[in-house]
């Protein structure tokens, strides 16, 4: 049998848990990219991504996509999921790995505002 006791924690535990998870899908929504910022942190990209036609050899022959012009969100989302592991390359997974969600916000800011006509960036 259950004690008024333990009935009495229930709303408070619920609350609890409404409160947490309220405080977790607001903190995600706070992350808003910033490209400027961005332009500092696709060190890590100019390798593959920068480079027409690329292939990437290890541990398969992988097309690296060009980014430039790619949705802001995608990118983020992209990032987010090799971190996660559920996209499967071991170097975009380590890349990843190393970024916070503020980065993946950048990153994805920074190339979605790419353009034919902007300028070169020797990072990227």
């Amino acid at each position: 049998m259950i004690s008024m006791k333990k009935l009495s924690i229930l709303p408070q535990l619920a609350v609890t848990a409404a409160l947490v998870f309220a405080g977790s899908a607001a903190q995600a929504d706070e992350v808003k990219g910033n490209a400027a910022a961005g332009n500092g942190k696709v060190w890590l990209c100019v390798g593959c991504h920068s480079i027409p036609e690329y292939r990437a050899d290890y541990p398969l022959v992988y097309k690296v996509p060009m980014i430039g012009g790619q949705n802001a969100a995608y990118i983020a989302s992209a990032l987010a999921a090799y971190k996660k592991g559920e996209r499967k390359h071991p170097t975009m997974r380590s890349i990843a790995a190393s970024l916070s969600d503020q980065d993946m916000a950048d990153i994805g800011e920074y190339y979605a505002a790419q353009t034919a006509s902007s300028p070169n960036n020797p990072l990227k």
